[in-house]
């Protein structure tokens, strides 16, 4: 069984973010992190409907390029 599930989250070119599982075919995009949230949640459940081997925590990577001009 699997305890935790760890999503990488970027910035998304057309607004919004995405959100891809480390490990596993689960992506998934919304346009603010309260939704994307709800979003995971759903797609792990889809991914995972025996609740015995469902993650018990997931986990956001975020990850966010930022350029400074000198």
């Amino acid at each position: 069984m699997m305890t935790e599930i760890v999503f990488l989250i970027e910035d998304d070119v057309d607004g919004g973010y995405t959100a891809r599982a480390l490990g596993e075919s689960i992506f998934t995009q919304a346009e603010d992190i309260e939704t994307l949230r709800e979003m995971l949640r759903d797609a792990v459940r889809c991914h995972f409907p025996n609740e015995q081997m469902r993650p018990k925590a997931i986990r956001l990577h975020i990850v966010r390029d930022e350029v400074i001009v000198s």
